[in-house]
């Protein structure tokens, strides 16, 4: 196996993202208690944890739910070739045989594929504007169309039926998507979870009080993001 193809973990659930420049934005946060997913649209367990993050958001009606996009592969560049198309099967067997999500496999048809990770992550920056608080859907359904249809999340038609799905303009949509305004700020948000240390994806964190608490670490189940929750909350109580 190629290393650099090992950036994916069956064992904790979790997809490592690709180093970055140097950069190091000091952004600040606003709000009292807020829960945090960093996330990439193409990180397969993403998609596994795609259900327990839902239900965590509908659970806790209380806190604001807000995505910081994750960037797991901004750029792509990785060789498809056979090797890579095993490994990437073999994992996405993995995240089905752990959380029951779909997977289609005509992906692995294509005679070519880079796995660029940017163009879905700014495709859910550039949705911000029109799906208020529908963002995590949004990111479910992006995530949807390219794990179980297999359409190529860096085509800017591929947005289309989504964006009618949320009643998005698609012309401005793509006007928005394709800018260098979208891209400066996706790039952002790439460096601003590397700031905080996130070290893979899925990654929930709880912010209160201006303190940001890690919820996960890998795929976990909603019943146990709950327990995390519950026990700072009540640790606050003290």
């Amino acid at each position: 196996m190629k290393e650099e193809n090992q950036h994916c973990d069956p064992e904790t659930g979790e997809c490592s993202p690709a180093e970055l420049g140097e950069f190091n934005p000091q952004t600040e946060r606003s709000g009292d208690k807020e829960i945090i997913y960093v996330g990439d649209p193409m990180c397969s367990w993403c998609w596994g944890i795609s259900n327990h993050l839902k239900e965590l958001k509908s659970h806790y009606t209380q806190f604001k739910f807000t995505i910081v996009v994750g960037g797991l592969r901004p750029g792509g560049g990785e060789a498809w070739d056979d090797e890579m198309k095993s490994f990437l099967r073999h994992h996405w067997e993995e995240v089905t045989k752990r959380s029951g999500q779909p997977f289609g496999y005509s992906l692995f048809e294509k005679e070519s594929f880079n796995y660029d990770t940017e163009p879905p992550c700014r495709a859910v920056v550039t949705a911000r504007q029109w799906v208020k608080e529908n963002e995590l859907e949004f990111f479910e359904s992006v995530s949807r169309k390219f794990y179980v249809n297999n359409e190529d999340p860096s085509e800017t038609e591929f947005y289309r039926s989504i964006c009618a799905e949320f009643d998005i303009p698609f012309e401005q949509f793509k006007l928005a998507f394709e800018s260098d305004e979208a891209k400066y700020n996706t790039h952002q948000e790439f460096q601003l979870n590397r700031q905080w240390g996130v070290k893979g994806y899925p990654t929930v964190l709880f912010k209160s009080k201006n303190q940001l608490f890690q919820i996960n670490h890998g795929y976990t189940e909603f019943e146990q993001m709950k327990f995390v929750i519950e026990k700072i909350l009540s640790e606050e109580v003290k």
